[in-house]
């Protein structure tokens, strides 16, 4: 009967590997994602087992670009300058530029300095600078790019957005170049590239504007105003895209209590309750459209609505502050899906520059490849090492715990990456590859140190000799995961999932797999 205060480890590496197939072939393990709309999504899995592909083993998009904007450093502020005072200014002294397109960072214990950002591409460094002096503002530097804290943002919303479409398994993340550049990276799997660019791209600023027609006219006819009344952050409440019978496609809303007040006048002060109900024409004569409330993404009209009586009824009332609800609708579902996903996940601070950028799709049928060539190289790997092991021992009994033990770290691992949803890519194959043979290496010490004074059938002799190599195996261990580090931190690409799996098979190794590999020799071995 086993020993258990002896064979402890080699429980542990047995309750670790049943964990691990748990994790790998257990329906539910790592869970569903679950939609914007709380439908459950299925992400991209390896078939019967609860593994994850990532981009390229299962295809799809990878975009790699800036941020567009320009920064100005140590600017001189007023200290008590009225809120949006200075966005205004610098604003108005740049063409093609509004208010919303600028940021002004103040400086506190978390920033530096004062900085102040304008998001365009079409802005020049001495044109930001010029709009500053004009403003009446000093500053030390202006650099193309955005600061930290807006970079933060706009990862933060694109994992949003990506995660309200629905769209699961990507990634988004921030990289840092040698030179010092910094760039967001979207990866998403088995997703079509029109289709990320389309989501990743583009602003996403939503405005419920009103056009109605102006008090004073002239003798060139009616002119028309057109006044944004509300934003994302006026939004209490965003409901699921949906078809409705006589609205058709459309997104209900609910306002909160102030922008609710704010709407309410508006509507009661433009004419949209009493002669603008129903009086929308802007399909059909855009020259002369009435009163319209119109659906803007990012500066773009989607959709104009007609004011509908029982909504006027409210306004005229002063009840639709009781209950602030009403539809957004669009033209087809398709924008109206993206209307709820940009009111939902908010809009990008600033956009991406593609022209900067790259954008790079892979074919699912060519990851299918990948994943095919890579298991056949994995079992390259295992076959060129258990011919080399059983060539250098002879003896099965040395030799066939090592290979099971050295494979026990790879089961391990992937049952790690099942449990994390890790995307497995190419680089976290080579790490694989490489933690079986560190893992062997390892092993042979073990087995060499052991064996090489002959007679072992004493514990306490293996014992000795065991410490010995395990010593070895510690300091080797040690070096890896040094040498690695950097590697794991950096934001380098593929290096960085090579080195974080490396790394982990070291600490599975060192901790699980190494020592009940020494305490299954031992049992081999001596005598008891």
């Amino acid at each position: 009967m086993m020993d258990i205060r002896d064979n402890w480890r080699v429980i542990l590496l047995a309750v670790f590997l049943v964990v691990s197939t748990f994790a790998m072939f257990s329906p539910g393990v790592g869970g569903d994602s679950t939609g914007s709309n709380g439908a459950v999504v299925e992400e991209e899995s390896g078939g019967p087992t609860n593994l994850k592909f990532g981009l390229e083993l299962s295809g799809g998009t990878r975009i790699r670009a800036p941020v567009d904007g320009v920064t100005a450093e140590n600017v001189e502020v007023p200290s008590r300058t009225a809120g949006g005072t200075i966005e205004k200014r610098v604003a108005g002294n740049l063409s093609d530029v509004s208010a919303a397109d600028v940021t002004v960072r103040l400086a506190t214990a978390r920033n530096e300095t004062t900085t102040v950002e304008v998001f365009s591409n079409n802005v020049t460094e001495d044109e930001l600078g010029a709009a500053l002096e004009a403003s009446g503002y000093s500053y030390e530097t202006i650099r193309p790019g955005v600061t930290e804290q807006t970079r933060n943002t706009v990862v933060r919303i694109l994992r949003d957005k990506i995660s309200k479409a629905g769209l699961s398994g990507g990634r988004v993340q921030q990289v840092e170049t040698a030179d010092g550049q910094h760039f967001v990276v979207i990866e998403m799997p088995n997703t079509n590239q029109s289709e990320v660019e389309e989501l990743v791209t583009e602003r996403g600023q939503v405005q419920v504007v009103a056009g109605f027609p102006a008090q004073n006219q002239t003798g060139n006819g009616t002119q028309y105003k057109r006044v944004p009344l509300l934003s994302q952050g006026d939004f209490s409440s965003i409901g699921t895209a949906e078809e409705t019978q006589g609205l058709g496609p459309n997104v209900p809303v609910v306002l909160n209590q102030e922008a609710a007040e704010n709407f309410s006048n508006a509507m009661r002060n433009f004419g949209f309750v009493t002669e603008g109900v129903g009086q929308c024409r802007w399909r059909t004569t855009p020259d002369n459209p009435g009163y319209c409330l119109y659906t803007v993404v990012d500066g773009e009209t989607v959709y104009a609505a007609n004011m509908g009586s029982r909504l006027a009824g409210t306004f005229r009332q002063e009840k639709f502050t009781q209950s602030p609800q009403f539809v957004m609708s669009t033209t087809n579902m398709s924008e109206a899906r993206e209307l709820q996903i940009h009111l939902n996940a908010g809009a990008l601070p600033a956009s991406l520059n593609m022209e900067q950028g790259t954008s790079y799709f892979l074919a699912p049928s060519l990851a299918e490849e990948f994943k095919l060539y890579s298991l056949i190289t994995g079992l390259v790997a295992v076959g060129a090492v258990s011919v080399v092991v059983f060539l250098r021992y002879g003896d099965p009994k040395v030799a066939a715990p090592m290979l099971v033990t050295a494979l026990s770290e790879v089961v391990i691992l992937l049952g790690f990456a099942a449990a994390v949803q890790l995307p497995l890519d190419l680089s976290h194959i080579a790490g694989f590859i490489a933690v079986i043979g560190t893992g062997v290496d390892d092993l042979i010490i073990i087995a060499d140190e052991v064996m090489s004074e002959g007679d072992v059938s004493s514990s306490r002799v293996f014992q000795s000799r065991f410490r010995k190599a395990f010593w070895v195996i510690g300091a080797a261990a040690a070096t890896t995961i040094i040498a690695m580090s950097p590697l794991a931190v950096l934001s380098l690409g593929d290096l960085q999932g090579f080195a974080i799996i490396t790394i982990l098979g070291v600490l599975i190794g060192v901790l699980i797999t190494r020592p009940a590999y020494g305490d299954i020799l031992r049992s081999l071995l001596t005598n008891k």
